[in-house]
């Protein structure tokens, strides 16, 4: 149990009620109950608190003066509703971690370094000279490879393979069937058009507070690293190439794809199914829209979308015209025929091609 007033404490937020009424549980508008916390982060949803039985409310100072909420509902002032409502929810869903210990159908390879605050599921392989920091969490049918680092509380959901000579950060979440450090996609090809594999002796090194989803691929380097910075989250099907740099706090959505050595900055945004090609150079702040294909660099702030990626302004114009280029076709195959009528002088053929259709 907490209280209205400490959950403001904890997102700088100012209560207008009961600051003492004690609080246990967060949940949406539709199913709070009594004792539970909700939130509103748009006034479309405004009507939905007629209805709803919460004895707390996240909102924005403004969205609390277009809104009746009902009486007796103590409420928390934020400037963002939608924030503050995911710091209170982890903080009530926040639970101390308990050392499981190894299990008996783990492997352990030697020279490994395992505290005993870890929790290793059956199934799980840790290679030879594997070091795990304090409270890390391995799920049944994670393989660790040789003289993998994992740093501390770090959750490895199951069926994940890290490849040898991988670095993992403090906080990191990787979830089921993700590969990290496999080799990158390299090969020269000779005269006969056979394609030769190229070696590669690098390695994957993921910071600190990074979320990777599902089913990602995350290429070791040729040489040198694959670098994820601090703080990035990576949704599912993500495919990230050998050497690559993912600056830090970037959020990258479903079934994105950076192609080899590519370096980005800080903050960039990725939308589903867009594509980084290789060696490119993003700045900061970058935005891609969805299935969108950069294949040059990009400036800091830049905001992008299409195939090729232009300005996205740009590309809105360019989509609206795209709609009206069959009309268009037709007129200036009109234009053209009674440009050809006049130069021939024959005037009776200007008048309109009924006939003409699409092409």
């Amino acid at each position: 149990m907490t209280t209205v007033g400490e959950l403001a404490a904890l997102v700088d937020g100012v209560v207008e009620g009961d600051g003492g009424l004690e609080i246990s549980g967060f949940n949406d508008l539709d199913g709070s109950g009594p004792q539970d916390i909700t939130f509103l982060g748009h006034s479309a949803l405004a009507t939905r608190l007629e209805q709803c039985r919460a004895a707390a409310l996240i909102t924005s100072p403004d969205l609390a003066k277009k809104v009746s909420p009902p009486d007796g509902l103590s409420i928390i002032l934020v400037d963002n509703p939608y924030l503050a409502a995911t710091k209170i929810q982890n903080f009530l869903l926040a639970e101390p971690f308990i050392a499981a210990g190894v299990h008996d159908g783990a492997v352990i390879g030697e020279a490994c370094v395992v505290p005993r605050e870890v929790s290793i599921a059956p199934g799980a392989v840790l290679g030879r000279g594997v070091r795990l920091g304090s409270r890390v969490s391995l799920a049944a049918g994670v393989v660790v490879g040789d003289d993998t680092t994992i740093g501390d509380d770090v959750v490895i959901h199951p069926n994940v393979t890290i490849y040898p000579r991988c670095v993992i950060g403090d906080r990191v979440i990787v979830h089921g069937g993700t590969v990290i450090g496999s080799d990158g996609f390299g090969y020269a090809t000779d005269k006969q058009g056979h394609h030769h594999k190229r070696p590669h002796l690098g390695t994957v090194c993921i910071e600190n507070d990074v979320e990777i989803g599902a089913n990602c691929c995350i290429d070791r380097g040729t040489f040198g690293e694959t670098l994820i910075r601090a703080g990035t989250k990576i949704d599912n099907l993500v495919q990230i190439g050998h050497n690559v740099v993912v600056g830090e706090n970037s959020l990258l959505v479903a079934q994105v794809g950076i192609a080899g050595s590519t370096v980005t900055d800080r903050q960039l945004v990725m939308g589903g199914q867009s594509a980084l090609a290789g060696h490119l150079k993003i700045g900061a702040g970058v935005m891609v829209a969805a299935k969108s294909g950069v294949h040059n660099n990009q400036e800091a702030g830049a905001v992008v979308a299409g195939i090729p990626a232009i300005n996205h302004k740009k590309w809105l114009r360019t989509s609206a015209v795209m709609g009206k280029l069959p009309d268009l076709f037709r007129e200036v195959r009109e234009l053209r025929r009674q440009v050809a009528a006049l130069t021939s002088g024959e005037s009776s053929n200007l008048q309109p091609d009924k006939e003409s259709g699409d092409e």
